[in-house]
C-alpha cells in the first residue's frame, strides 16, 4: 500500500484540524473537503488528539466503508466530542491541540509469536467482542508481546488470556503514522 506524499499528509492533518475546530466551536462539520486521489480511497484510519501532550481522544475505523476524506472528517469530530473515555473538547483547549493520523494497512491473520512490537498493531475478535490497539501503544507503554496481547483482550472487554481461546481471531496490521509535530504543522 503506497504511503502518502508529504502534501497529502499536510492536507489530511489540516482537514482534521479544521474538523475539530468547527465541531468544537460551532458543532458543525465542513461541507467541503478533499474527495480526490488518496482521499477517495477506502482505508482504515485513526485520528488521535492530544492536548498539552496528553491523550484527549482517539477514534478510528478498521473496515473502510467510506472514502478516506469522509472517514477523517467523521473520526476527527468523534475524537473531539464523542470518545467515551474523555470529556468533550472545549474551545479553550484548541490552542494546545496536536493531531496525529494513523492509516491502517489491511488486517491480516497473525500468530502470536509473529507479532513485532512497534511494527504491528493488533485486532482481536472473540464472538461479538472486539479490541484494537495501534502499534505505538506497545512502545509507549513498553509492553512485551504477551502484555500487548493481554491489553488487546482487555480493550475488547475480555479476560487477559482470551487471546489463547481457540475461537479467538487475531489480526495484525501496520500503520503509516504522521502528526502535525512531525511535519511542523499545527497552531
Amino acid at each position: 500500500m503506497p504511503s502518502l506524499s508529504e502534501s497529502d499528509r499536510r492536507t489530511a492533518l489540516r482537514l482534521a484540524r479544521t474538523v475539530v475546530v468547527e465541531a468544537v466551536s460551532h458543532r458543525q462539520l465542513p461541507e467541503v473537503f478533499p474527495r480526490e486521489g488518496i482521499f477517495a480511497e477506502y482505508r482504515g484510519v485513526f485520528v488521535t488528539l492530544h492536548v498539552r501532550n496528553r491523550l484527549q481522544g482517539c477514534i478510528g475505523v478498521i473496515e473502510a466503508n467510506e472514502p478516506l476524506g469522509e472517514a477523517i472528517v467523521r473520526c476527527a469530530a468523534s475524537a473531539a466530542l464523542e470518545d467515551p473515555r474523555f470529556a468533550p473538547m472545549r474551545t479553550d483547549q484548541l490552542g494546545e491541540l496536536s493531531i496525529e493520523i494513523s492509516l491502517l494497512s489491511p488486517m491480516e491473520p497473525i500468530a502470536a509469536e509473529s507479532i513485532e512490537i512497534g511494527h504491528h498493531g493488533l485486532f482481536l475478535r472473540l464472538h461479538a467482542q472486539r479490541g484494537l490497539l495501534l502499534p505505538r501503544v506497545a512502545t509507549d507503554h513498553r509492553l512485551t508481546r504477551e502484555e500487548f496481547l493481554e491489553e488487546t483482550c482487555r480493550k475488547a472487554g475480555l479476560s487477559r488470556e482470551a487471546w489463547r481461546d481457540p475461537e479467538a481471531r487475531l489480526f495484525g496490521f501496520t500503520c503509516e503514522v504522521f502528526s502535525e509535530s512531525s511535519l511542523g504543522e499545527g497552531t
